[in-house]
């Protein structure tokens, strides 16, 4: 099966706002005794994909990481359903490193009203003294739109996609 051709740029990035607004959780990968560790979150993007905010409890092992490593990724994809191939499904993973954002940041309050639009059932835990907003700030993107869909971003340019190509080998 030959490699699709690369789609437009405006395209690539319609298509994986479609795919963050489908999907309201996230595996959050921390790193536990130099190990790769999922949880599942659910997340708040900022204006791009560079910025993700996420409300956690300190008690939560992932927190627990974080504050020892802020090394950090988030993976969101599409749903598997029958019928679809698994190998094709859409997806993001997003790298980059976290901390806590602070409720005397300008941008707190906003984000604050934002996740709870997104996620209402959360305003109570707001007002638990082990819960805090976090801010990834993610370096790197590579997102799969299908097979032989493959695009990386960095933050410097989140907007600007590269499509994935394979090495041809002689």
């Amino acid at each position: 099966m030959p490699i699709p051709d690369a789609i437009a740029n405006d395209d690539v990035e319609a298509a994986w706002r479609t795919l963050v607004e489908q999907t309201r959780t996230g595996v959050l990968l921390t790193l536990r005794n130099g190990h790769p560790f999922g949880s599942h979150v659910p997340y708040l993007l900022g204006d791009d994909w560079a910025r993700v905010y996420l409300h956690l409890s300190r008690l939560a092992l992932h927190t627990q990481h974080l504050l020892e490593d802020a090394r950090v990724s988030l993976f969101l994809a599409e749903p598997d359903k029958p019928g679809k191939n698994p190998l094709a499904l859409q997806r993001i993973n997003l790298q980059g490193t976290a901390s806590i954002l602070p409720q005397t940041d300008m941008a707190y309050e906003s984000v604050k009203q934002r996740y709870l639009a997104k996620f209402p059932q959360s305003h109570m835990m707001f007002s638990f003294g082990d819960f805090a907003l976090w801010e990834l700030r993610m370096q790197d993107a590579h997102l799969v739109l299908g097979f032989g869909q493959a695009y990386q971003a960095r933050s410097s340019a989140p907007g600007q996609w590269q499509h994935q190509k394979p090495d041809k080998k002689s």
